[in-house]
Formats: structure tokens, sequence, C-alpha cells
């Protein structure tokens, strides 16, 4: 792995590695909103070649939350990790503040601006989108919906 990250949960019991995070944004649908207690979360996206659980995946345990993905989180604190979308099967996505230098992946985009709560104001020029961008890899040209 080159330019290799690490993050993990917050009793540390789950550790993972990744290189190369892509495609970094943030999401305020209404899954993310309710899965984390927050506005919105940020992610980004690293192929599953250069992703490692590198301590407690045995304590990792998941979530289907929706048709289309799950989420993956500790066992024992509860601390969200990962989405795994069946459109984009050799990536996956890792929640950016659970990076040990979430500095490391800076979002460049919003997606599900429709579901985004008005005491949390969007307050920075990136691009914004009512749901996922168009040409998200995985989905058909101009799909803005998995489902």
């Amino acid at each position: 792995m080159s330019a290799r990250l690490e993050g993990g949960c917050a009793c540390g019991t789950v550790r993972y590695a990744l290189s190369d995070p892509y495609d970094t944004g943030w999401c305020h649908c209404r899954i993310c909103q309710k899965t984390s207690g927050a506005p919105a979360i940020a992610f980004t996206t690293a192929r599953r070649d250069k992703f490692a659980w590198t301590a407690g995946e045995d304590q990792l345990q998941t979530y289907a939350s929706s048709g289309f993905g799950h989420r993956r989180f500790c066992g024992r604190c509860g601390s969200l990790l990962a989405i795994e979308v069946a459109f984009q099967p050799d990536e996956i996505d890792v929640a950016c503040a659970s990076l040990d230098d979430p500095e490391a992946a800076p979002p460049a985009f919003h997606i599900f601006c429709k579901d985004a709560i008005g005491w949390a104001p969007i307050d920075d020029a990136l691009p914004r989108f009512d749901e996922f961008r168009p040409n998200t890899r995985g989905l058909k040209p101009g799909q803005t919906s998995a489902e």
C-alpha cells in the first residue's frame, strides 16, 4: 500500500488500513443521519485491494441499512466504520472521522442534499446533489438512485 492511512473505532478494538483514497464526500441521506445520529457523514472510498481490516475483524457487526448496502461497525463501541454497496463491489466506503488523520481525506462534494437538515446548513462551496451524483460508478448513466 502506498500513502497508507489507518483508522479504527472509538474503543480501539477494530482497526483498518487503506491507501490511495478517492471520491471523498458528505452524505446527508436519512440512513446516514439515523445510523450516526449526525446531520451528515463524510466517507472516502478505497479499492478493496487497497483496504484491510488489521485488528478486531471478529468484532465487526453488519447492518443491512438498505436494499443495496450494509454498514460495518464495531460490536463493542458501536462506531460506524464503513459502508459497502452492491453496485460498487470492488470498493469500500470508510467513515472519514474514523481515520487517525481525518484531514488526509477532505470531502469534495455533498450527496442527498434533499435530506439535509435545516438547522445544520451546508456552508461551503462544494458541489451539491439531491441524490447520488450523475455518473456514480456502478449506476447506469444518469441514474441517481440505487433502487
